[in-house]
């Protein structure tokens, strides 16, 4: 991970959006302080299941513990909400 002044972003952003296109990095500073991450979109996997797909993944017998399932989402949403 690199970082970058706006400055920089600014004068070279065709090099750095080559760069980040090729799999880099960037924390953007503004002033010296963090303000922004630039780095190569993830690419999504598509939301539909087909039949077959649900079908396949029904058959492998995969089993989900559902209090260690209800414990792993506890854990990651603020329960403050």
């Amino acid at each position: 991970m690199k970082t970058i002044a706006q400055r920089e972003l600014r004068n070279d952003n065709a090099k750095v959006i080559d760069a980040v296109q090729a799999g880099e990095t960037f924390i953007i500073t503004r002033n010296g302080e963090p303000v922004a991450e630039l780095r190569p979109a993830r690419v999504s996997r598509s939301t539909f299941v087909s039949r077959e797909e649900l079908t396949a993944l029904a058959v492998s017998g995969v089993r989900i513990d559902r209090h260690q399932f209800r414990a792993d989402l506890d854990q990651q949403i603020d329960q403050g909400l």
